[in-house]
């Protein structure tokens, strides 16, 4: 990571907060908010529709909008600048999109990121979701899924500071709190 880098990780259960945290984090940066939607629209699904327009609704109209369900690591890339502030929301939409990979693909799609980021310079703020705290998926793809996203927010967890975590409509500073693993 530059020394002109800032890595922001929030995570946390549905419907905790996460995204409207992690939007008033972008917009006291001060910079060029560039907002990396992960979610794939579908047409036929009309509540998933209704989500994305909430989240549309809420973002100030001067943010640059992308979306980008599977290229992420590029994306970032190309957007890196110092004063820019890239929010990606989220984690969970994106490892979801990526289920597809064999696990020697999906291997090198999450190192390809985790070095991109080495790379990146001004602010990344990472929505991810909690899946881990329920229980285990009867069906190996679930289980699959929420063992990726617990192994990258684990990872970016080391990167990043602050981490978030919100949960009841609080946020906790765990880079305050928690002490980080070994």
């Amino acid at each position: 990571m530059t020394n002109n880098t800032s890595i922001i990780l929030i995570t946390g259960p549905s419907r905790s907060g996460k995204s409207e945290w992690a939007e008033t984090l972008a917009t006291q940066t001060g910079k060029q908010v560039i907002y990396i939607a992960t979610a794939k629209s579908d047409p036929e699904d009309s509540e998933w529709l209704s989500r994305i327009e909430k989240h549309q609704q809420r973002r100030p109209a001067d943010w640059t909008t992308l979306l980008v369900p599977h290229e992420l690591t590029a994306t970032l890339q190309a957007h890196s600048c110092d004063h820019c502030c890239l929010l990606v929301d989220s984690l969970g939409t994106w490892v979801a999109n990526c289920l597809n990979q064999d696990s020697v693909l999906w291997q090198k799609t999450l190192q390809d990121l985790l070095y991109s980021l080495k790379q990146v310079v001004g602010t990344v703020i990472f929505v991810a979701e909690e899946t881990g705290w329920g229980v285990v998926p009867a069906y190996p793809i679930g289980r699959q899924f929420r063992d990726r996203l617990g192994e990258l927010t684990r990872h970016l967890g080391r990167l990043a500071n602050p981490v978030y975590l919100v949960t009841g409509g609080h946020v906790l500073n765990l880079s305050i709190l928690g002490s980080p693993l070994p």
